[in-house]
This record gives C-alpha cells, structure tokens and sequence, in this order.
C-alpha cells in the first residue's frame, strides 16, 4: 500500500509537469523532505573484514569499507542519521588489547550521531565503559538503565533531538536485562528497568510535548524470541508514538524493516542488521509538510567489495 501510494503521487507529479501546469501552491502544500536512516548493530569489535578463507562471511564487513558506503551515502543525501544499536565491544583482538578504544574512535571518524548500549558493552568493566567515552563524539542513549550510582550517571541520555530541515526526530534507546548476562561486577549497580514502560514515557515526551516528527529507538532487547521475554516485536506490538525500532542482540539478519501495528494499530517498522558490520541498515522516509512520513525505500545493504 505504501508503495502504491508513492507511485501514485510520483505519477500525479510527473503528469502536471509533462502538461505544462507546474501549480506553485500545489507544490509548497506537498513540499517533501527526506530523511536517510543509517544503522549498525552488533559489531563486536569488527574492524577488518572476515578473512578470505573459504567461510561464509568471507570478505564482509569491516570498517574502512562501511566508512566508504556511508560517506557514499552522505554524498548522494542531504538529511542522514547514522546510530548504532549495542554490542560494540568484545569478539576480536583488537578489544582484548585495546578495550574498545579502537572501535569507539573508528564510530567517531565515522560520525556516528548515537548509540546504545549492548550487554557486551560491559564486558571490560563499567569504568573502562565511561573511560571509552571520552573518545566518543556521540551520546550513548538508553532510558531504562539506572546509573545514578554508577560511574555512567553522567555519561547517558535518555533520549536526544535532531533537526533536518525542519523535520524534528527524537531518539531514546533501551537494552536488556544485564543479570543473567553480565557479571555484577562489570555493572556495578547499574539497575535495570522495565523497557517498554521507559520507552514508551519517554516516546510521549518526544512525541507529545516537544513535538518531535518522527521517534526512533535504539533497542538491544532482540528481534524475537518463542519464550516468554520481552523482544523488539513484543515491544513494538505494546507501544505508542514510536515510529522506528533500531533492534540488536539476536544477530537477525532482515533483509528490509518488519511492520508491527502497536497498542493503537498504527504501524511500528523493526528492524535489525545481523552482525560484525556484515550489513548496513539503511531506510529512507519522506516526509510531507503537514508531518506525514512514509518509507518509500526500507532495504538493508551488505557491505562487502565495493
């Protein structure tokens, strides 16, 4: 349907200027914007590619190809965010030197506007984790972890607004229950709070009261699961005035967003990019003047020799 309904208006356009009656008003009532989503999860401290060893990834991912694809994509567009949705650290030797050092500044050269936090983002200790920071250009957002006893209590938002070209988008994030996943001693007391009641406050407020276009959260829940345990489809079903979910964890692999109708029956898209920087996420929504959006172009992107 919502294809249907670009081409539609693409068309009808198309038709007024082929006939000569290019109406102005017609025009600036209909004035489009569009914005370019970009979104990595699940890294894990991937910084070349997979070896050309016969293996399946062969070849994939890594870090100076992402950066060229991204650039590439700045180049082509005029209003692009880039976030990612957790696991940044932990799965290769460069963490096991550096601790995250290299991975966060390599984020930084890339401009990436925000992340969130992965369980595995604890893996060095939650010092090393506000250490590792202050080699960040960027916020980690996340709304449902309590720092306020913790080194962290100054390092995270609960949510932050971006403006492109008059559009307004707000971006909160959430992650996963740390206990069953991570030491307490890399955590420190960092207590975890119920995601979907967090996200789905702090979306109101974004929503509602500073009047944000279009909300997008950064979720290291996971995509799905068949036990009973809070997920991002789960999430999405249960929500209101959250637009986007940017999921992790569950290394899922969607080649294009799921559409999940919320707690009002509006569409939610989710979506999630694998693993190791194998993919890049990437949606393209436009936007009317009178606040409208619809994503006319949701595919996600291997990254692999370009």
């Amino acid at each position: 349907m919502k294809r249907r309904h670009f081409l539609q208006r693409s068309s009808a356009g198309a038709l007024m200027v082929l006939s000569g009656k290019s109406d102005q008003a017609w025009f600036d009532s209909h004035e489009l914007v569009n914005l370019t989503i970009l979104h990595t999860n699940d890294m894990h401290s991937r910084i070349e590619p997979f070896p050309m060893d016969g293996s399946r990834n062969e070849g994939l991912g890594g870090v100076a190809k992402r950066s060229s694809l991204i650039q590439r994509i700045r180049n082509q567009e005029s209003n692009v965010l880039l976030f990612d949705a957790g696991d940044i650290f932990q799965g290769t030797p460069y963490f096991n030197f550096f601790d995250g050092e290299v991975e966060i500044k390599a984020m930084t050269m890339m401009k990436y506007d925000a992340a969130t936090i992965g369980n595995h983002d604890f893996d060095a200790g939650i010092d090393n984790l506000k250490s590792q920071m202050s080699n960040a250009s960027f916020p980690m957002i996340n709304c449902n972890y309590d720092f306020r006893n913790t080194p962290m209590h100054d390092q995270v938002l609960p949510y932050k607004v971006y403006q492109k070209n008059g559009i307004k988008i707000g971006v909160t994030g959430v992650g996963i229950e740390l206990q069953s996943l991570v030491p307490s001693e890399l955590t420190g007391d960092t207590q975890y709070l119920d995601p979907v009641a967090n996200a789905v406050k702090t979306a109101s407020l974004l929503k509602n009261e500073l009047n944000c276009d279009y909300v997008i959260c950064l979720s290291h829940l996971g995509y799905k699961y068949r036990e009973d345990k809070i997920d991002d489809v789960t999430f999405a079903s249960q929500s209101t005035n959250i637009d986007l979910i940017i999921g992790g964890h569950t290394h899922t692999f969607l080649r294009e967003p799921e559409i999940v109708a919320n707690a009002n029956q509006e569409a939610v898209l989710v979506n999630q990019v694998g693993w190791a920087g194998i993919m890049l996420g990437r949606l393209d929504i436009e936007f009317e003047r009178s606040r409208k959006n619809n994503c006319v172009s949701c595919k996600n992107l291997f990254i692999k020799n370009l």
